[in-house]
């Protein structure tokens, strides 16, 4: 079922990133992140209320509430991070990096959780990984002709916070039920993308952003959502490194319709990458 979940998992988080760059084309990232919190901070206490385990808040421990907090600050940070790369850069090019989270997550959680059985697929799949994301990245030019590497720089903040917010998550959702786990990370978040806002002053934006855009985010609001949700429940349930490249496997999905959406093309050198990545990916996910 874990298996399953993850899947899922690396399906709506790859249309997240589609759905996001949509309504990020003239609204400003910090403000589309905030908005796209209230979007799945409802939707993950519906979840909660639909299953119950609302009645169970009480129960949770101090060291699980940290925890959970801590993960709510790193994905907000990564959130933050990302989706001000997707604003300046291309898909195709931010989704690799992103998606070289898994590369410290699954060494991470080699060494906190002892997650050490078939460590050599796991060492082999990350190395493809590692090469994989090193080919996929290219640096993005300006109409200019000017190097533009800002996006390079958010996108790697984006997977260190993101690497940090799965094993913080896996601790913090020990003893607790994982859809109220996402509800809480999720109210973390929120507080702190509005501060974000707030402190630049960019509250006043919100009035001028199009239905198309605002339509756009609360669809990839949606999107996380249903993703954070499956996500969980595989951290909860299963293993740490097997499920995290298993999620990151949403860079196929993301690709596709970037394509189809954007025509963002890759050239041979990001097909080997991308390939070598799904390769990895799977070597981990089946034989680890």
């Amino acid at each position: 079922m874990w298996i399953m979940m993850a899947v899922l998992s690396a399906f709506f988080a790859g249309v997240t990133s589609i759905l996001a760059k949509c309504g990020i084309k003239k609204t400003d990232s910090d403000t589309a992140t905030a908005l796209r919190t209230v979007v799945v901070l409802l939707f993950s206490w519906i979840m909660v209320f639909a299953v119950g385990s609302v009645n169970t808040i009480a129960e949770i421990d101090a060291k699980s509430l940290l925890f959970l907090i801590l993960s709510g600050l790193a994905t907000g940070a990564s959130w933050l991070c990302y989706f001000r790369a997707l604003s300046i850069g291309d898909v195709n090019k931010v989704v690799p990096i992103d998606k070289s989270s898994t590369i410290l997550s699954v060494l991470l959680a080699m060494i906190l959780f002892s997650e050490t059985e078939h460590l050599p697929v796991k060492l082999f799949g990350t190395a493809l990984l590692a090469i994989g994301i090193f080919l996929m990245i290219e640096k993005k030019h300006t109409r200019k002709g000017v190097r533009d590497n800002r996006w390079m720089i958010y996108a790697v903040l984006s997977a260190v916070f993101a690497a940090l917010t799965s094993i913080l998550a896996k601790i913090g959702v020990t003893g607790v039920e994982s859809n109220l786990a996402t509800a809480i990370r999720t109210g973390i978040v929120l507080v702190m993308a509005w501060m974000i806002v707030f402190i630049k002053g960019k509250q006043r934006e919100i009035k001028g952003i199009s239905k198309k855009e605002l339509l756009f985010i609360a669809l990839s609001g949606i999107a996380t959502g249903a993703s954070w949700l499956c996500y969980y429940y595989a951290i909860q349930n299963g293993i740490v490194s097997v499920v995290v490249p298993i999620d990151k496997l949403s860079i196929v999905v993301t690709v596709a319709f970037s394509y189809i959406v954007f025509g963002e093309k890759l050239n041979k050198k990001a097909l080997y990458g991308l390939t070598l990545m799904i390769v990895g990916t799977l070597a981990m996910a089946i034989w680890a």
